[in-house]
C-alpha cells in the first residue's frame, strides 16, 4: 500500500470510530439494553480508534513493512466488527471472530517491532 492510502485509510477509519464511539456514547443505549452489550461496544471502538491511529502513523512512515497496513485494516474490521455487530444484534457467537482480529493487531505490531521501518519485507 502506498503512503498516501494508507494515511487515507487511517483517516476513514479514524472518521468512523469516532462516529462509532458517539454513537455508543449517546445513541446504542435506546437500542440495546444490556450494559455489558454496551461495554463490548465501547471496546470496539476503542480499538477502532487506537489502530486507526496506527494506520496514520504507519502511512507518515519512510517504509514500514508491507504487511503491517492491510494487517491493522483487517484487525479492526474483524476484531471491532465483530463487537459492534454482536452489541446489535447479540449474537453472542461473533465473539469467536473477535480473536482473530486480535490476532492480526498483534502481528501488525510485532511485525513492526521486528522488521522496523525500513524494512519493507
Amino acid at each position: 500500500m502506498s503512503p498516501l492510502l494508507v494515511t487515507r485509510l487511517g483517516a476513514v477509519f479514524m472518521a468512523l470510530g469516532v462516529a462509532a464511539a458517539a454513537y455508543g456514547a449517546h445513541g446504542l443505549s435506546k437500542v440495546v439494553a444490556d450494559p455489558h452489550l454496551v461495554e463490548v461496544w465501547g471496546t470496539g471502538a476503542r480499538l477502532h480508534l487506537f489502530h486507526g491511529l496506527g494506520l496514520l502513523v504507519l502511512g507518515r512512515m519512510a517504509a514500514p513493512p508491507r504487511a503491517c497496513a492491510p494487517l491493522l485494516a483487517v484487525g479492526i474490521l474483524l476484531f471491532s466488527g465483530s463487537l459492534y455487530v454482536m452489541a446489535l444484534t447479540n449474537l453472542r457467537w461473533l465473539g469467536a471472530i473477535t480473536p482473530l482480529g486480535g490476532l492480526s493487531f498483534i502481528v501488525a505490531w510485532g511485525l513492526l517491532a521486528w522488521r522496523g521501518p525500513g524494512d519493507p519485507t
